[in-house]
């Protein structure tokens, strides 16, 4: 059994988030909080749904360098890399589809735990990803956009 307790608080941060979806601060990051929030949950989902279909038959490990300093140090550079098409919101979401999408996150997430260890999600940048890794890049990614969340919404404009 995979604990999913951190992914889930996570989530929580996201959704009392929500409120601040029209903050900026371009000091801080030229994206929205609803933006960070919405790519979030766009990757969220997006690699559940991978995992879920992946083919541990096909699974063949690949060194990368990249996860491994970031999956050491748990921390994604600001500014290095650049979202994926599939991860990077369009200009229509609101509070609404956030919160429909924090939904459906909550739901994919507690899937993980009934999904094969050796299920896979392929990572753009870090090649593939057995289910206990692609766990922990999740909450790497969930903390690092938080992270950006919160100094949109507490430091100052100028």
């Amino acid at each position: 059994m995979i604990s999913l307790t951190k992914l889930l608080h996570l989530l929580k941060e996201l959704e009392n988030n929500i409120p601040n979806q029209d903050s900026t601060n371009l000091l801080v990051s030229k994206s929205t909080v609803g933006w960070h929030i919405e790519h979030t949950l766009l990757t969220l989902n997006l690699v559940v749904s991978a995992i879920e279909k992946s083919d541990p038959g096909l699974y063949k490990h690949k060194f990368s360098l990249i996860r491994m300093l970031i999956m050491t140090t748990k921390k994604i550079p600001r500014g290095k890399a650049k979202a994926p098409k599939m991860v990077q919101p369009t200009s229509n979401f609101d509070i609404v589809t956030l919160k429909n999408h924090l939904e459906k996150a909550k739901i994919n997430i507690r899937k993980l735990d009934t999904f094969d260890t050796n299920k896979y999600f392929e990572h753009p940048y870090f090649g593939p990803l057995k289910l206990k890794p692609t766990i922990r890049f999740l909450e790497i990614h969930t903390h690092h956009h938080l992270k950006i969340i919160n100094d949109i919404v507490t430091k100052p404009k100028k």
